[in-house]
């Protein structure tokens, strides 16, 4: 068996996402192969070429993939299929655009969000937003998937992989990358933080969450929303914790006004300790909280900011 991991990374550096899809790849077995694909994006190779049980980084520098759009990387990577038995992504915005387009093309299944490796051609994802867990199995001779990045440990990074340069340019001229804004802040990115408090519709307006963020600065905290949060306008969308946001499994996941509907709950109930703060006792996040404070969020939060 040969596998095939898509790197996500941002030409300079390698995102942390990829370290957990490595995992779930050794877990499969056989010879890895990390693809990074981008404009002038060596400095992300030689960090791929850094972890622990790759064999070579095949590198595609060109400008055609900066972006990674879905339409010039699937075409890239549909010219490498044929030697890989398993082409894996992390479960990203890039990752699940690329794959289900490459799956495609090549007449084959595609499994997202795979949370568990049983076999070689046996995984388990979850379905229903988190409330079951599917067993999946294909035999497809090229398999392609998602990795959830939470549900897998971080590979170690202390490998020396050959580094290799690819001469085919698959520019399809179908998209071109015209440019990202991305929202900077001091605190951490809400997929790699440590610990992460959440705000939601019980904040009532988005001037409340300068509560929250009182308390993030003095743990070192990255701040995330419910979807009825974002929905509201009380915060940017790239704050939204759960199935259709982003999936966090932080040491400590802090509630606050959250009452729990099911699609929270699938975007961070891996958490590895989960406080809930909610006035409503019925409140179905105190199902998965291992401390639950039935209170105004408006007392106890304050309260909780000045014994910090």
């Amino acid at each position: 068996m040969t596998i095939l991991i898509i790197a996500e990374h941002d030409n300079k550096s390698l995102k942390e996402i990829t370290l957990n899809t490595m995992t779930a790849a050794t877990q499969i077995g056989g010879d890895i192969d990390v693809l990074v694909a981008g404009e002038n994006c060596g400095s992300a190779a030689d960090a791929a070429a850094a972890i622990t049980g790759v064999r070579r980084v095949l590198v595609a520098d060109h400008a055609c993939y900066n972006g990674q759009l879905a339409e010039n990387m699937a075409a890239l990577i549909e010219t490498l299929a044929s030697d890989y038995s398993h082409i894996m992504a992390p479960t990203t915005t890039s990752g699940k655009n690329i794959l289900p387009r490459l799956a495609a093309t090549l007449d084959t299944s595609y499994f997202s969000d795979i949370i568990s490796v049983e076999s070689a051609d046996t995984f388990k994802r979850t379905i229903y937003a988190g409330n079951a867990i599917e067993t999946v199995q294909t035999a497809d001779s090229i398999k392609v998937m998602t990795v959830r990045g939470t549900a897998f440990d971080l590979s170690e990074t202390n490998g020396s992989a050959t580094i290799e340069a690819l001469s085919t340019v698959t520019d399809l001229g179908l998209s071109s990358f015209v440019n990202e804004e991305l929202a900077e802040s001091e605190r951490p990115e809400l997929t790699s933080a440590n610990i992460v408090i959440s705000g939601g519709r019980g904040m009532q307006n988005g001037e409340n969450f300068s509560i929250l963020e009182k308390v993030a600065d003095k743990l070192g905290a990255a701040v995330g929303a419910s979807r009825a949060a974002v929905d509201a306008g009380f915060v940017p969308n790239d704050m939204q914790v759960g199935q259709t946001g982003k999936i966090v499994a932080p040491d400590l996941y802090i509630a606050v006004g959250i009452s729990g509907a099911i699609q929270h709950l699938a975007g961070m109930k891996d958490s590895k300790v989960i406080v809930a703060i909610n006035k409503d006792p019925d409140a179905p996040i105190f199902s998965v909280a291992d401390y639950g404070l039935v209170a105004d969020l408006f007392d106890a939060v304050p309260e909780l900011e000045q014994a910090l």
